[in-house]
Parts: structure tokens; C-alpha cells; sequence
């Protein structure tokens, strides 16, 4: 593309990676499998669909808050940095940030190989000024900015409360990893859902035009076109519930029935309503979050609600050595 420099890092993970992951998460008891293997393209069109959803207030709820305080963000953290974005396959919440913020660069990083280029293609089209080096990664294990990026203050943005989709201690492992990604004098951007009453979660999580049943349900669709498993999709329901003690949202696929499913050549026996968990949305109170990126070697600066307090973005510098 003339006019723009754009580069696209691929070390997305092999098939082998997803098999091995998706068997050894159908051994355990309860059975797993990890919300990242969501988001191949019809998974990530779906999510899309999601953000639009009536019920589903994080997405816009969100870029009100870094609409109304962009200015405020760039005077916080300076410009001419460098932005970097795990999850950052739908680029609309960077895009609010890059005029004010100017950066050098922007580093999108995404599992999802399809929805990351084109989305990264286009923001390049759209800011000629900007540096794009998208790396198509699992960022839960690899969180490393490409080496042809240029150098600068990093800043760190993880929108849509995907740290929710951590347990604790885990979201406190990657931002430990996100601090030292941007030390020794970066930022950390970060959207946080809150804790609300439960009907509107739940409603958020299990929309009634059934589209995140479809996202959940696109699951197995995928093991069945990627693993060679053979999944009836009309033997499973998507299952969203609050749990309060826990403060989180669990999405589950349940069987319908007794049934057998081979994955990858590997049979599994499920029994009538039993489940496959997959997906944790923990929320949090402002000060619980706070304490929590602390431990992971972060300074709370500031912190952003709208106006009925559904949601947050906190600012967080990183801890001096």
C-alpha cells in the first residue's frame, strides 16, 4: 500500500497447539477448553455482532468513557509512544485513542489470523502517518513486541475487560507480563467491567437473539471443521450464569443428552446436562482491580466510570525498578 508502512508478524499457533489443548482440556474434570479458541473468523464476526447487541453494554459503554477522556489520556501519558494492543483484532477502541496519542507505532497482536490482518490493513490505510506491525500471536503465552517496531514509551491497551476472562491469579501472571513489556516508563490502558446486578450480567452473556449462543455453539463447529470431530451442534445449548461468591459469568456448552464425540480421533463420553466450560468473565470493584494490577507491579493513576458505574478504565504506570 503506497503511503503507509505495514507489517504483519505471523506466529500464530499450529494446529497441534489447538488439538492439544482442546484434548487435554476435554480429560479434565470439569472439562475445559480456553476462551481464546473463540476467534476464528465466523467467532470473531460473531463477537462483533455481540459488541452491537442491545444487552450488551461493555462495548459502548467503553468507548464513551475513551471518547470523553482521550484528551485526557494523552496529556497523562504523553505522545509519540508506542501502542500496543493484545487482542487488538477489532482495532474501533485504538482508534479513538491514536489522533490524540500520535504514536510512532501501533502493535495490534490477536489469535485470530484472518480478522487481525484485515483490521490491521485498515487502520494502516487509514493513518499513513502510522507504523503497523500487527503479530498475529497467542498473547497469553507470548507477549513480545515484534523487533522491527521502533522504540519509544510503550503504552499498553487492554480494552473490553478481556482481563476477565483470567482467573486472579492468572490476570495477575500476564500483567506482570504486560509491566515488564512496557518498563521501564510505560502505561497501562485497561478496561475493567464492574460488578452489577446479576440480571443485567447474565442478560449480557445470553442475549435474546441467541448471537452469543452461536459464538459459544461456534466452538465445537470449529473442533468439528479443525479437529475432525464430529460435534451435532443441536445436542448442545449455550449456558451463561452469574456467580456471585466467585464475582464471575460463566459460559458453558451443556449436552442435551448421552452421547459420544470423537475429537481428533479421541472419544469422549458425555452425560445428559453435563458441560464444557468455556468461558470465565470475572468483574470487579474499582479498588478490588487496583490492589489486584499492584501485586502485578503496577501504580494506579487514575481510574474512568461512566456515568450508572457499569464500567471502568483505570490508567496504571509501571512500578520504577
Amino acid at each position: 500500500m503506497a503511503d503507509t508502512h505495514f507489517e504483519y508478524h505471523d506466529l500464530h499457533p499450529t494446529p497441534a497447539d489447538f488439538a492439544a489443548e482442546v484434548l487435554a482440556g476435554l480429560r479434565r474434570r470439569p472439562r475445559y477448553i480456553p476462551p481464546k479458541f473463540f476467534y476464528d473468523a465466523e467467532g470473531s464476526r460473531l463477537f462483533e455482532a455481540i459488541t452491537e447487541l442491545p444487552e450488551y453494554y461493555p462495548t459502548r459503554t467503553e468507548v464513551g468513557i475513551l471518547q470523553e477522556r482521550a484528551g485526557e489520556i494523552a496529556r497523562r501519558v504523553g505522545t509519540g509512544g508506542l501502542l500496543v494492543e493484545p487482542g487488538g483484532a477489532s482495532p474501533a477502541k485504538a482508534r479513538v485513542l491514536l489522533d490524540g496519542l500520535q504514536p510512532c507505532a501501533y502493535v495490534p497482536m490477536d489469535i485470530s489470523r484472518e480478522h487481525l490482518w484485515l483490521a490491521a490493513d485498515q487502520v494502516a490505510a487509514e493513518y499513513p502517518w502510522l507504523e503497523v506491525h500487527a503479530a498475529c500471536t497467542d498473547f497469553t503465552r507470548l507477549l513480545e513486541v515484534p523487533p522491527a517496531a521502533p522504540t519509544g514509551t510503550r503504552v499498553a491497551f487492554f480494552p473490553g475487560s478481556s482481563i476477565g476472562n483470567f482467573d486472579p491469579e492468572d490476570a495477575v501472571g500476564f500483567l506482570a507480563t504486560v509491566a515488564e513489556l512496557v518498563r521501564p516508563s510505560g502505561f497501562l490502558l485497561i478496561g475493567v467491567d464492574l460488578k452489577k446486578d446479576p440480571a443485567r450480567l447474565e442478560a449480557a452473556y445470553d442475549d435474546a437473539a441467541g448471537i452469543t449462543a452461536a459464538f459459544n455453539l461456534n466452538l465445537l463447529a470449529r473442533m468439528n471443521r479443525e479437529l475432525d470431530a464430529d460435534f451435532d451442534l443441536e445436542a448442545w445449548r449455550h449456558r451463561a450464569r452469574y456467580d456471585a461468591d466467585r464475582g464471575r459469568v460463566e459460559m458453558h456448552l451443556v449436552s442435551r443428552r448421552a452421547q459420544t464425540v470423537q475429537v481428533a480421533g479421541v472419544p469422549f463420553d458425555f452425560a445428559a446436562d453435563e458441560t464444557i466450560h468455556t468461558e470465565n468473565s470475572y468483574k470487579y470493584g474499582v479498588e478490588e482491580f487496583q490492589a489486584l494490577a499492584r501485586r502485578a507491579g503496577f501504580v494506579p493513576e487514575t481510574v474512568w466510570l461512566d456515568a450508572d458505574r457499569l464500567f471502568s478504565v483505570h490508567l496504571f504506570a509501571v512500578e520504577s525498578d
